[in-house]
Formats: C-alpha cells, structure tokens, sequence
C-alpha cells in the first residue's frame, strides 16, 4: 500500500482499504485490528483517533503502518504485532517468547491480590516486613509486576524456565518503575529457581501454568505463534499442575495459599489433587465470563 502521487492520502483512506484486505483473510475484529495499528503507527491517544483519520500520513508513519499490516494479515497476533499489551495497570512488551496477557490472567491477579491482603491484614506485614510471593512461570512478568505494582508490602520472586521470557520479564521490569526492584527473577524450573531460604515463608503462589492437554486442538493463531512450552502440560494438560500441588506445602507460609489459573473442565480433578497433597481448603473462583478458571488452594494455619 502506498501513498498517491501527491501525497495526500488519507488515514481514512487507509483504514478502508486495510480493514478489507484483513476482513477477506478471514481475521475476525479487522476494524479493532486496523485502528490499533493507526494508532501505533502516528503514536496518537485513542481519543484522537477520529481526529487523525482526515489527516495525510506521512512517509514514515505510512511504512510503519504497511509492515504491521502485513505481519497481521499473515496472522500474526495483534498483540505480538503492536509489541505492547496492556494488562490490568501494566503496558507490557510482548512478542513470540511469552504468552500474550489474558484477561482471564487479570482476574488471576485479582484472586492473588485478595489472597495476599488476607495475610498482610491478618499477620501486620508492611512496607519493612513485606509478604514474599512467588509467580512461577512468570512469562512477561505480567502477574509478578502488577502484584508489585498493587500492593507495596510485597516482595515478588518470578521463574520461568525459558531463557527467552526471562529476556522479555527482565524487559518489563525495566520500564516499571519503583515496583521493579521488589521483584527477583530466577531461571529454573518451578520451584528449583527459588532460594531455599523462602522455603516456608511464601505467602502466596501464583501460576498460569501451561495446562492445555497435548492432543486438544488449540486456534491456528495461538497454535502457531505462541510458545508451545507455556501452553501444553502433558496428556491431561494437569502435568504442571500436579507439580505445584505436591510441592508448593512445603514452600507456603501457615495459612499461605496457592493460586492457579486452569481451564473450567479441570477444576473437579484439581481439587481433588489439592486435597491429596494435603491443603486444607479449596475453593474455585470464576473469570469475567463467569467459568471456574482460578483455584485457591490454603495451607493450614
């Protein structure tokens, strides 16, 4: 796509012809898709976005904008296309080493943060005595960050096991502000990463782990551009699961909580891992769109 002879084309224009191009490759939210592009490209608010529709683009912001188009009619995600996404309080780097945030992964957070004000209220810790909290398989760093970020009395530790996401977390964490230096990130798997010296005192554990089983289908665009590692966990997609269950007791403060977001049809064989790894209380909790996604699993007190 390029601009007329005499350089008048309209971002108007533009969107028209793009919104088309991406509706006949079948891509769902073409409209959403376009204006999310334009916006990037001119580095407008979206308030401005009518605004900007009537004005000239310019050589460059036009280049910018043709080669996000591109990538996204190939089927690139948005998300990995834009570079950024935005999660709960958080502008996130995002590309094809990390899982794009979900908004079923901010009511995670949320859960998470309930759990973590029910211990800081209950055992008067504060700004000098923080709550330690583990978000393991951290990815982006999304769920470690926004905990730090909304609530000060904690200190975060955040693993992955992927060199690459530990890249883009580490990333994140340089653009966050003050909340950057109440979090660690450890390369290793699960709790291998974490200092020996948390063992008991973690007050919660965070994860989305990978929990898709291997056989089950998954979109085309997640299946092919998001990291196969952080999605798949085994024949029942609970592999990883059943290895925070059996381990995260010994690492959890009296009365600390496990948190974990997993798919609806899951819950019933979770719990019941759960209780056999000896958590005293179980509990489900729904996401927006009201499916059990995210169970709390407690410790005795």
């Amino acid at each position: 796509m390029s601009p007329a002879a005499d350089g008048t084309v309209t971002w108007r224009e533009l969107a028209r012809s793009a919104r088309a191009s991406l509706e006949g490759r079948g891509l769902p939210d073409a409209a959403i898709d376009v204006r999310r592009m334009i916006e990037h490209a001119t580095g407008i608010e979206p308030v401005e976005y009518l605004d900007v529709l009537e004005q000239p683009a310019t050589v460059r912001t036009l280049a910018h904008f043709d080669a996000m188009l591109e990538r996204r009619a190939g089927g690139e995600p948005l998300q990995y296309v834009l570079g950024r996404w935005a999660f709960r309080r958080l502008d996130l780097l995002v590309d094809r080493r990390v899982l794009i945030p979900r908004p079923e992964t901010e009511s995670l957070v949320e859960v998470a943060l309930r759990e973590a004000d029910r211990l800081i209220d209950a055992y008067g810790y504060h700004y000098e005595r923080r709550l330690p909290v583990a978000d393991l398989g951290t990815g982006s760093g999304a769920i470690a960050l926004a905990v730090a970020t909304e609530r000060t009395s904690t200190d975060v530790w955040g693993t992955d096991v992927s060199d690459d996401a530990l890249a883009v977390a580490r990333a994140n964490l340089a653009g966050a502000g003050r909340a950057a230096a109440r979090v660690n990130l450890r390369a290793g798997s699960w709790f291998e990463a974490l200092p020996d010296g948390l063992a008991g005192s973690l007050g919660v554990i965070v994860s989305n782990p990978p929990y898709v089983a291997t056989t089950d289908p998954l979109p085309d665009e997640v299946e092919r551009w998001e990291p196969s590692i952080a999605l798949r966990s085994g024949e029942d997609g609970l592999d990883a699961a059943r290895v925070l269950f059996a381990d995260a007791p010994g690492w959890l403060r009296p009365d600390g909580a496990l948190v974990l977001e997993l798919a609806p049809a899951q819950m019933d064989a979770a719990e019941a891992h759960a209780r056999a790894a000896g958590f005293v209380s179980v509990d489900v909790h729904p996401d927006l769109t009201g499916r059990r996604r995210c169970l709390v699993a407690r410790v005795a007190g």
